[in-house]
């Protein structure tokens, strides 16, 4: 398969909003899990947006390239940040704000991205093509690339954030509800985490993460041009 200088530059927009984004979500992780009083992730250096230090070379590499060259619905991931549940003051509140700490930040970073895209577009920078989103004053590849990044800034983290959220170890979304469920769910949830992997990797290559993802995109691009 052969592939062009357009899609080369493509992958490498991606890659840096993936990297970016990834980052900021670990680091979340971290810097929460500091802030409840385990200091191990920050002793490893993960409070860092230096994307080399969470880098996994599955999820962060290799993933990401098959899911863009071959359009298979794949997702990367960062590598995990170590937590220390037992240095936590309050387990279950710092269990759910530690889980929920990157996810917050995707979110985050698509409303800023989102609200920069509905602003440039209300300016006449930018116009909604079939493709995508354009500059529509000049056709720079400095421009086109800038518009590009912007876009894939936001959908990607708003893909991080849905998926994220998914209720299955070891997504965020299952750490966010072990600590709302009552204690006597805990046993249920530990015996849940021997076969997260399998059920993660049974709902990615079924597409059944991708027909969720897939659901709320287009919503989340519909609330950036509502009553534009």
């Amino acid at each position: 398969m052969e592939f062009g200088s357009k899609q080369i530059g493509e992958f490498i927009l991606n890659m840096v909003a993936f990297l970016f984004s990834a980052s900021v979500h670990e680091s979340a992780h971290a810097w929460t899990s500091s802030h409840f009083g385990d200091d191990l992730a920050r002793s490893q250096g993960r409070i860092s947006l230096n994307p080399l230090v969470h880098i996994d070379p599955l999820g962060t590499l290799l993933f990401p390239a098959i899911a863009f060259f071959t359009h298979v619905p794949l997702l990367g991931w960062a590598k995990a940040t170590p937590v220390n549940p037992l240095a936590w003051r309050n387990k279950r509140v710092a269990n759910f704000w530690v889980s929920a700490a990157g996810v917050i930040c995707n979110f985050i970073m698509a409303i800023i991205a989102g609200i920069a895209i509905r602003l440039l577009y209300s300016f006449g920078v930018i116009d909604i093509a079939q493709g995508g989103l354009v500059p529509a004053t000049t056709g720079s590849m400095i421009a086109i690339g800038a518009v590009s990044l912007l876009q894939t800034f936001f959908s990607i983290n708003i893909m991080l954030g849905v998926f994220n959220l998914l209720p299955v170890p070891p997504l965020d979304g299952s750490g966010i509800l072990a600590s709302l469920l009552p204690p006597s769910f805990e046993a249920g949830m530990e015996q849940l985490q021997q076969f997260g992997f399998l059920l993660l990797f049974v709902a990615l290559f079924t597409g059944i993460v991708g027909k969720i993802i897939g659901f709320f995109i287009p919503i989340a691009w519909a609330l950036v041009f509502l009553g534009a």
